[in-house]
């Protein structure tokens, strides 16, 4: 059988006499996917100018307030070719190039992992409220950055520092653990996999925690770490960042049509020329490296990945070709307002990132759970 390239799959399904179905739609939680058709490049435009000016809001708010129309000027006058004289105080510069906008490009680009991860994660197991922290990425990033704060490891390595590293090998190793004990000779159960993942979440946060309790008596840098933030984001670590995201978001962008196909399930996908396996292992490892990387520079954020593709699917449906990059830009956002709310709520102190997104993702998390039994009837 003929093997469908993920860059190209063009369905056309015969609708039964009557049914009033379209051709090259299938079905996922009830709500039509489409499987030919357009690209929709005006809405995610939309999408990219709404998490631009939530960026540019998130900047002039804070200690010092800045009027939008002002940040946009000082953005515009770092361009090339383009001169003017400054009107607005030099310590606003000094507020915004080095203190927010590289923790508001951070959020971003992590937001924006998350998030897609997360849409990924639900569109390979089938399962609206998978996580990237599922099979256990975000326990073993926290094992990780653990083991570097609690054990007298030095933090810093000729210059770099050690903690995002750790995070970044304990996540990919914690998923390799899970891989190696769910794969089955050729085939890799997602059921086993899932189940192999919280196993070692659970065995890596038991780790965590007997670390922290024979540690030294003072462990907020461990739970500033495990409850996300960015008040130490600078411009290089979004550099050290965008190596690792820029492959797996295309791989999984390109996969995006083959998630479609995998709706309808494994054995019709394979029917249809879809190599499952390869699929599972390909979304399954760029998704991962993207959580992994992000969750390494930013600690442990959680919602983002549930949320974000949720609120996508809630306004604009299922196609995986319109839900990931989507979702991305949503996360984006989400994070971007989160960190805002974070550093301002209770200034001049700061509140742990993973806080504000725990109290909006909690009852959404809830909501779905509730729309989800509805469903079942």
């Amino acid at each position: 059988m003929a093997r469908l390239s993920p860059h190209r799959v063009i369905l056309r399904f015969r609708p039964k006499k009557n049914s009033g179905a379209d051709l090259g739609e299938t079905h996922f939680m009830g709500e039509p996917i489409s499987l030919v058709g357009h690209y929709p490049w005006r809405r995610l435009a939309v999408g990219l100018v709404a998490v631009l000016v939530v960026s540019v809001i998130a900047a002039g708010i804070g200690s010092v307030n800045i009027p939008p129309l002002t940040v946009i000027k000082m953005l515009v006058a770092r361009l090339p070719l383009v001169d003017f004289e400054s009107s607005w105080p030099e310590a606003w510069d000094t507020i915004v190039w080095q203190l927010r906008l590289p923790r508001i490009l951070l959020a971003g680009l992590v937001g924006g992992a998350l998030a897609i991860s997360g849409a990924a994660f639900q569109g390979l197991f089938r399962n609206p409220l998978a996580t990237p922290s599922l099979i256990g990425v975000s326990s073993g990033a926290g094992l990780g950055a653990t083991v570097v704060l609690v054990t007298g490891v030095p933090l810093f390595f000729h210059g770099f520092s050690l903690l995002p590293i750790a995070a970044f090998v304990g996540g990919l190793t914690a998923v390799m653990a899970a891989y190696l004990i769910a794969r089955q000779s050729e085939e890799l159960p997602l059921t086993s996999l899932i189940l192999a993942g919280v196993a070692i979440a659970y065995l890596a946060n038991a780790v965590a925690s007997l670390l922290q309790i024979r540690s030294d008596p003072d462990l907020r840098p461990v739970l500033t770490w495990l409850l996300g933030g960015f008040i130490s984001a600078q411009w290089k670590h979004s550099l050290y960042l965008v190596p690792y995201l820029v492959p797996s978001v295309v791989f999984v962008l390109a996969y995006s049509r083959i998630l479609n196909v995998l709706q309808l399930d494994e054995e019709h996908a394979q029917q249809l020329g879809v190599n499952v396996e390869r699929t599972k292992l390909v979304l399954m490892a760029a998704a991962t490296l993207a959580t992994a990387a992000a969750v390494s520079f930013s600690g442990l954020i959680i919602f983002v990945g549930l949320v974000a593709p949720h609120v996508v699917r809630l306004v604009w449906g299922d196609d995986h070709r319109f839900l990931l990059p989507m979702a991305a830009l949503v996360g984006a956002a989400f994070l971007i307002l989160a960190d805002l709310v974070a550093r301002t709520i209770v200034s001049p102190s700061e509140l742990p990132v993973g806080i504000v997104t725990a109290f909006c993702g909690a009852p959404f998390f809830l909501y779905l759970l509730k729309r989800r039994r509805a469903s079942w009837g």
